[in-house]
């Protein structure tokens, strides 16, 4: 009876998709759009309607956001079927780039607008300025992706794309802010981050302007103090939350890693015993902590998509045996995931001011499955430091690593899969 009261969110929801688990590809867009039978018969939506997605504040903004978004680091143009399928759901919070796909994120999402302009009012739109070194590649990029996505405004625009300390928050940048707001552009603004994440936290904390920012958080960040106590300010700042990087997937191959080891046997099988895949405990584990207001996840399948509401949907409360078998897990492979902790990496090797960056490059090629994604990234760091990586001595940033990482052997790995 037990296993009935807790999973009967998730059969009920797996029932209103179908029995094969997918959202119909030709189902049409209904999202806030009352059909003919539902004005004649008040009760046809309650008879019919998916199961309400939940949903939380997104900190001063009081916009309320689905807790799960749809990260699209890929293609849209030719994905159509997974935006519209996350409306049908009720995930309608899609995350973009402006490099996204080569610039096929933005363009897909403008194709989807353009088919369904009545959808908009409903959704709310993220993208961010990638690559942007100054206010006017930052005015550029969002009037490029304005035109992209078919949009008059963005509810919540990223600037930097990847914060690389606290000097990146400049009073040049808040007035940025501030004229985009006026100019109706723009209804909030924040930035995302890779590295130094409690640092850059807790500088924002103290800042009046930052509606919102996007940063990597999983298990392997829930026993950091230092992450804890940024996390902890930002909340209380009322700055909205959105954890990215929520599976926590490694720098070393992950199909490689999967069952190779005891502490993955380990995990697995205490997993399988609640109904989990590995992927959606690892969202569940997040969304746990209430000052996280999202967790956006890359899916670029109606399948991961089904998979990963049906967990959020599910009403099983994670115990403190799973928060302890994550806990035991992150311990054990920590020597394959970059925590992004770039102060040590940089301060000890000055000749290889991008360690933390390819880390992060060769996980998007190892376990994202985007190995292009990953190789034009990569040819964005210098030449002249690019033909150096192979010829530094990082033994000295290993000694220093908290996590252990061989960092000398997957920089090389790096090299030889990206350059």
């Amino acid at each position: 009876m037990k296993e009935d009261r807790n999973e009967i969110n998730r059969r009920d929801f797996l029932k209103t998709i179908g029995a094969a688990g997918l959202v119909p590809a030709l189902a049409p867009v209904t999202t806030g759009i009352a059909s003919a039978q539902e004005k004649a018969d008040p009760n046809a939506a309650a008879k019919t309607q998916e199961p309400k997605f939940p949903q939380r504040k997104l900190g001063k903004t009081g916009v309320k956001v689905p807790i799960l978004s749809l990260g699209t680091m890929f293609n849209l143009i030719d994905n159509q079927i997974i935006l519209r399928s996350t409306l049908k759901l009720g995930v309608n919070s899609w995350d973009t780039a402006h490099n996204y796909g080569g610039g096929n994120s933005e363009l897909g999402v403008g194709k989807f607008l353009k088919d369904n302009p009545e959808t908009r009012k409903n959704l709310f739109l993220a993208t961010k300025a990638s690559g942007a070194g100054t206010i006017d590649q930052i005015e550029e990029r969002l009037q490029t992706s304005l035109k992209r996505m078919n949009t008059d405004y963005i509810d919540l625009y990223y600037a930097p794309h990847g914060a690389n300390g606290p000097g990146d928050f400049t009073d040049e940048l808040k007035q940025w802010a501030e004229s985009a707001k006026k100019r109706k552009l723009i209804r909030f603004f924040g930035f995302t981050v890779h590295k130094d994440m409690a640092e850059c936290l807790a500088a924002a904390a103290k800042l009046d302007w930052i509606d919102a920012i996007m940063t990597s958080y999983n298990f392997h960040f829930m026993q950091d103090d230092k992450m804890q106590a940024a996390i902890d300010a930002c909340h209380k700042a009322n700055i909205g939350l959105i954890a990215m990087k929520a599976i926590g997937k490694t720098t070393i191959q992950w199909a490689r890693q999967a069952l190779e080891t005891e502490a993955d046997k380990k995990l697995i099988e205490h997993l399988l015993q609640k109904g989990f895949s590995q992927e959606q405990a690892t969202i569940k584990l997040v969304l746990e902590d209430e000052r996280i207001s999202c967790a956006c996840v890359g899916m670029e399948s109606v399948a991961v998509l089904n998979a990963n509401v049906a967990a959020v949907l599910d009403k099983t409360k994670l115990t403190q045996a799973d928060f302890a078998a994550f806990d035991e897990y992150a311990q054990a492979t920590c020597s394959g995931y970059c925590a992004g902790c770039a102060e040590i990496c940089d301060s000890v090797l000055p000749d290889a001011p991008y360690v933390s960056d390819i880390m992060r490059y060769l996980m998007y090629y190892n376990s994202y499955g985007q190995p292009d994604w990953a190789r034009e990234l990569f040819a964005q760091i210098p030449d002249n430091i690019r033909s150096k990586l192979l010829s530094i001595d990082y033994s000295v940033a290993e000694a220093r690593c908290p996590q252990r990482m061989p960092i000398g052997k997957l920089v090389a790995e790096a090299v030889g899969k990206l350059a």
